[in-house]
């Protein structure tokens, strides 16, 4: 019965969709089509849409943890996707530079822009958001925090940095595995659902 349902309003969702279209082309307004013969057949793409299998909580924690996981995801992927740009960015001026003084000088002048502007937005994530920025970090940069911090400004303030992280529980070479870890997996779930727009 469930499955004839979802076949109905799956078949309206169709219906309505095509009737929408040609009320654009009815109106002037152009839309994608094929021709087939003598039919002109509008043609819409829709977004993918994901199926996972359905979350079985055990217990309240368990439902708490992922439903965190939700607002920890949707604040800090954001942050984690612009990092990576910046970071793209960064490196391709880098490459432009071979001087190491200007190069440090550019670096030194970056990271001054950077904390001057995103400074007072970080300091109002919470910690499990901190701790999943540095796990999204790693996700959408294929490196640690620590690497890149080492990468970009030395070994001692990477360590500097470290050490500060673990007096407050966080690591800095915290790595996102969805493959085999379970949270990371369900974060990842989340991910995928939060940018399809299904979450």
């Amino acid at each position: 019965m469930a499955k004839i349902i979802k076949y109905i309003l799956l078949s309206l969702s169709w219906v309505f969709i095509l009737s929408s279209s040609a009320q654009d082309v009815e109106s002037g307004v152009r839309v994608p089509a094929c021709v087939d013969g003598t039919d002109t057949i509008p043609s819409i793409l829709l977004q993918p849409v994901y199926v996972f299998p359905k979350l079985e909580f055990k217990n309240k924690k368990q439902e708490r943890f992922f439903w965190m996981t939700v607002r920890d995801v949707k604040k800090t992927l954001p942050y984690a996707k612009l990092i990576a740009s910046i970071i793209s960015g960064v490196d391709s001026s880098l490459a432009k530079i071979d001087n190491e003084k200007e190069r440090k000088q550019f670096m030194k002048q970056k990271e001054d822009e950077l904390v001057s502007t995103y400074k007072p937005i970080l300091k109002k994530l919470t910690f499990s958001q901190g701790k999943m920025l540095i796990k999204l970090v790693d996700r959408e940069c294929d490196q640690t925090s620590y690497a890149l911090i080492k990468q970009f400004r030395g070994g001692f303030r990477a360590a500097f940095w470290q050490g500060f992280a673990r007096m407050f529980g966080a690591n800095l070479k915290s790595e996102y595995d969805a493959m085999t870890d379970d949270r990371d997996r369900i974060v990842e779930r989340v991910i995928i659902l939060v940018e399809a727009g299904q979450l």
